[in-house]
């Protein structure tokens, strides 16, 4: 399950960005594409975030539609799975959405 070690460098990440203050919510990306499960990340959080900045705060997460455009006749269109070809038969294709994983934003607690 290598969404534990995601979860831990998510909650790395945001509390040294964090510098010290409380974080209360944080938004991440998933693509549907990149093979990262978004429930075993919500499933993991709380106990990778016990005893840091992040401890308490909520998890929103984004599931991030797959999308290409074909390279051989310029068709932008949904891809489902990674092995998706294009209307014209194409696997030729730029993903253009659906691989990433991003920390979106973060909210922190102001300050006293």
């Amino acid at each position: 399950m290598h969404e534990l070690g995601i979860t831990r460098n998510i909650v790395a990440i945001v509390a040294d960005a964090a510098k010290g203050r409380r974080v209360t919510r944080i938004h991440v990306e998933v693509g549907k594409l990149s093979g990262i499960l978004a429930q075993a990340i919500v499933f993991c959080f709380d106990v990778v975030a016990q005893g840091t900045a992040i401890e308490g705060a909520a998890l929103s997460i984004h599931e991030v539609e797959g999308r290409a455009n074909c390279r051989a006749c310029g068709a932008e269109f949904a891809t489902p799975t990674l092995f998706t070809p294009c209307g014209c038969g194409s696997r030729d294709l730029v993903r253009l959405a659906g691989e990433e994983l991003k920390i979106k934003t973060m909210e922190l607690e102001e300050a006293a």
